[in-house]
């Protein structure tokens, strides 16, 4: 009876605290988060600096205060305030006190036509990024690092969430692109000791980066065909073995083609990957994938995932379907290799290796299988964590693992899975014209 009357108990708290969070934060469309976020980092621009001298911070926390409270545990309460003033307070007033006008704002831009409201919310949000990212050279390429993750992740949930297969050779398709952009660019624009002089001139280098990205994603596609066919008779383990096999192939090879740098890599990338091209590939990666497995292919990959030969059997061309499904994926993979390789401006073979397939796998799992919503989730927090525990050196190596084996015991599909993202929804205003939400 007492049992009974605790169960009734914590269940009452949870609404409670369940409406008291929807009475808070429920009200505030997606446009009312970004912009209070947008606010923030030009608080933190303007401020910044003075604000963290008064705290006594050496300078303005690179990440969220994670690195100052690692590295000198003394300054957490300053680093707990600095965030709390230029980040939580501000987010939270425009949140607040700004909804009746933002829900305003965003039921005018979901009345206009389907393409505005999404343009003005990645507008809004790329400027947040913008700012903050120019605040520091390490927090530029950490978001750009951060956004190549996401299109990695998103791809290979096509394959192990989407598909249902477990494939390794993500790492593989990675470093097609990342190579074969990178000698697209250093061969005929810059002067190499590899290649030789330029052939063309360097001005006309960034306008042709999105046809060597693209170049980069179609090799990758083409060297997806060496899984993709063995997938039609072999699943589970046994494609796992083989993926795996392609990528250790990928990787000797690219070690044993001296006309690329061998072992010791490609270097002299130009720094064409900014900020700004990183983003809109990783919304344009978002924007296909979303609409792919929203598609007809994308139910018919859950199909084949759920159970083959009933597919089959329901006209499912299963063939077509694996073999759309692993292209896709690996063309995106090779687009993200290219960019990798010309963030870091450096490239070479052990960069792709199981280290890397570890990481994306992370990613994908911790997430949630079948979801856009969960690889963004799992590529952010891992990215973000990674970095902030950097200060721990070989201790992140444990903590890391240690939480996503906590993920696998009490959430087995990841924190976001099997969530259809639907971009009207996310969009639209939270109240009607009543108020009510």
């Amino acid at each position: 009876m007492q049992g009974t009357v605790n169960q009734r108990t914590d269940a009452g708290t949870q609404r409670g605290l369940r409406g008291w969070l929807g009475r808070q934060f429920g009200r505030t469309p997606m446009i009312g988060w970004l912009a209070g976020a947008l606010v923030a980092v030009v608080l933190e621009q303007q401020v910044g600096d003075p604000l963290s001298e008064l705290l006594g911070l050496p300078k303005i926390p690179v990440l969220f205060g994670f690195n100052v409270a690692l590295k000198k545990p003394l300054l957490i309460p300053s680093a707990l305030a600095f965030e709390l003033l230029i980040y939580a307070l501000p987010i939270w007033l425009v949140a607040r006190v700004a909804s009746p006008v933002m829900n305003r704002v965003s039921g005018i831009l979901y009345r206009l036509p389907r393409w505005v409201s999404p343009a003005v919310h990645l507008a809004v949000l790329y400027a947040a990024l913008h700012i903050w990212a120019d605040l520091s050279a390490y927090r530029g390429i950490t978001l750009r690092l951060m956004l190549i993750a996401v299109m990695l992740t998103l791809s290979l949930n096509l394959i192990n969430g989407y598909m249902g297969e477990f494939s390794c050779s993500h790492p593989g398709f990675m470093a097609l692109g990342a190579y074969t952009t990178s000698v697209f660019t250093v061969g005929l624009f810059m002067n190499d000791k590899l290649f030789g002089p330029a052939l063309l001139p360097a001005a006309a280098g960034p306008w042709l980066f999105p046809a060597a990205l693209l170049l980069g994603g179609a090799v990758a596609a083409v060297g997806a065909l060496v899984v993709a066919i063995p997938s039609f008779r072999t699943r589970g383990d046994y494609l796992a073995i083989i993926s795996l096999a392609f990528l250790f192939i990928v990787k000797s090879l690219i070690e044993n083609l001296e006309f690329v740098g061998g072992p010791r890599g490609m270097s002299k990338q130009p720094n064409w990957a900014t900020l700004p091209v990183v983003f809109l590939w990783t919304v344009a990666c978002l924007w296909t994938i979303n609409n792919f497995v929203r598609s007809t292919m994308g139910k018919a990959l859950n199909a084949v995932r759920d159970d083959e030969l009933a597919a089959n059997a329901m006209t499912v061309n299963t063939r077509k379907t694996k073999m759309m499904g692993f292209l896709f994926a690996a063309f995106w993979a090779g687009v993200a290799g290219g960019l990798f390789a010309h963030v870091l401006r450096y490239v070479n073979p052990g960069t792709f290796g199981l280290q890397k397939l570890a990481e994306v796998l992370a990613m994908v799992y911790f997430g949630g299988l079948n979801s856009v919503y969960g690889s963004i989730v799992g590529a952010v927090s891992i990215s973000l964590l990674g970095e902030a525990l950097r200060a721990l050196e070989i201790l992140k190596w444990i903590i890391i693992p240690l939480l996503l084996i906590l993920v696998m015991i009490f959430r087995p599909t990841g924190l976001i899975a099997f969530t259809e993202f639907n971009v009207r929804d996310v969009l639209r205003p939270k109240t009607g014209p009543d108020g009510e939400v």
